[in-house]
């Protein structure tokens, strides 16, 4: 009927009434059962060897390794040769014996490639066993039946989830009833229930292993995560520091280039007009520079930071800060090979930091060991080395949660100035941390 033609008795419009949430979950439960067990049951899903990352594989060495990793196969196999035995005693070793056995081996062993499709195939040998079998004691599960379906609901629900499982032991559930009330004939004695019980005892168990196993994967995957956002933050937070530190030491020549620039032309008895306007755009440069560093440091400033008072320290102040570290009880000697120059100040600061930061980690994580500290100036640039001897103590050594973030640190110094540096536990038991910061010639840097 046309919607704008008279409409008949039967040709109302009533609006779609929403289903039920009881109609959406039964829904819902089909939709699962269908993927679960019966969409591609039998797709070829090879059970993969053992990684060798367990604990007891790590502890086996050459072929015994390698027959290891195949122990959950052979744990399978060896099943199914259990459940094949008690098909062969119950059939009394006959024709009977073998086929029940058989009917009994094969679901078990196709769990190793087809999961989903054991289980169906499993039902079905079930009920040609009952069919061709000597036992009437048992129905609708033979001995041998019996103890491989379980191997089998055992080993699929392993190898899927939770949910897979559940509709396994429903299903089971549901063949046994059927078997009881309609197939039961003359049998006095009916196994549903033990079969019942027990398949839902080992499911439970299997479902509460999933949950705990996908438990720890989360768990460690939210540690990885952290872990990394962690030593992220305490990059950033090490680059922040370092920049903080650079912009007094840049600040500091900016200021004395604009004052220069301003004082020069007074130097000078009757300076031509060109030099005295190259002078005003050089202080004009300068003091433009010194606010765009305010401005940047202004964005890297946590807000409590508060501007030092003193200048930043260079390795003249080095005595000072070995003399507050034996005052701690640290045994620290100096030791300084070539001749002694005066260094790009952010050279300065950052050998200075990286000494310190270097016998806090002593400190730290190697109580009352003796430290050495080595300077070396060089044609190229200086070297530093810092080591210390091995904790006499090491029930003394405390856990740090910040372990490794002194070395984070010093990296990004030797990273800024092009610099190597390696940190490594030296053969004694101790540390050792080596650095080079390059320092080009003044010919070099005046080029």
């Amino acid at each position: 009927m046309h919607p704008d033609g008279p409409q008949g008795p039967g040709d109302s419009h009533e609006p779609l009434r929403p289903r039920s949430p009881e109609f959406r979950a039964a829904a819902e439960a089909l939709r699962g059962l269908r993927q679960d067990l019966f969409h591609d049951a039998f797709a070829y899903r090879p059970l993969p060897r053992k990684e060798h990352a367990g604990r007891v594989l790590r502890r086996l060495k050459g072929r015994k390794r390698e027959y290891a990793a195949w122990s959950r196969h052979a744990t399978v196999a060896a099943g199914g040769a259990l459940a094949m035995l008690i098909g062969w005693v119950d059939g009394q070793g006959g024709a009977v014996g073998l086929v029940t056995g058989l009917l009994a081996l094969i679901p078990v062993l196709l769990t190793l490639v087809r999961p989903v499709g054991a289980f169906w195939l499993s039902l079905a040998a079930t009920t040609v066993t009952v069919i061709v079998g000597t036992t009437y004691s048992d129905w609708p599960w033979l001995p041998s039946s019996f103890v491989s379906h379980l191997i089998v609901l055992t080993v699929v629900a392993i190898r899927t989830r939770p949910r897979t499982a559940a509709w396994m032991w429903l299903l089971t559930a549901a063949y046994g009833f059927l078997a009881e009330t309609v197939f039961s004939w003359d049998r006095y004695y009916t196994n549903t229930a033990p079969m019942t019980v027990f398949s839902a005892i080992l499911l439970l168990a299997v479902t509460v292993w999933h949950i705990r196993r996908q438990a720890e994967e989360e768990v460690t995957a939210q540690q990885t995560v952290t872990a990394h956002e962690r030593s992220r933050r305490t990059l950033l937070e090490e680059r922040t520091t370092i920049a903080r530190e650079l912009h007094d030491v840049v600040a500091h020549h900016m200021s004395v280039v604009a004052i220069q620039a301003e004082a020069a032309p007074y130097r000078v008895e009757n300076p031509p007009p060109e030099l005295e306007k190259a002078f005003v755009t050089i202080r004009e440069n300068a003091v433009a520079a010194l606010t765009e560093l305010r401005r940047v440091l202004g964005v890297v400033r946590a807000e409590d930071y508060e501007v030092p008072d003193a200048p930043q320290p260079t390795l003249a102040e080095l005595d000072g800060l070995l003399a507050n570290v034996r005052e701690t009880g640290l045994d620290v000697e100096k030791t300084v090979t070539g001749a002694v120059r005066e260094l790009p100040q952010g050279v300065e600061l950052s050998a200075y930091r990286i000494v310190q930061e270097a016998l806090s980690n002593t400190l730290r994580h190697a109580p009352g060991a003796s430290a050495r500290v080595e300077i070396g100036y060089v044609l190229g640039g200086l070297g530093l080395r810092i080591v210390n001897g091995a904790p006499p103590n090491p029930t003394l050594i405390k856990p740090s949660p910040g372990a490794g973030h002194g070395v984070t640190g010093m990296r990004e110094r030797v990273t800024m100035l092009n610099g190597e540096m390696t940190a490594e536990p030296t053969r004694a038991g101790g540390y050792e941390v080596t650095v080079f910061l390059p320092v080009p010639a003044p010919s070099e840097s005046g080029a």
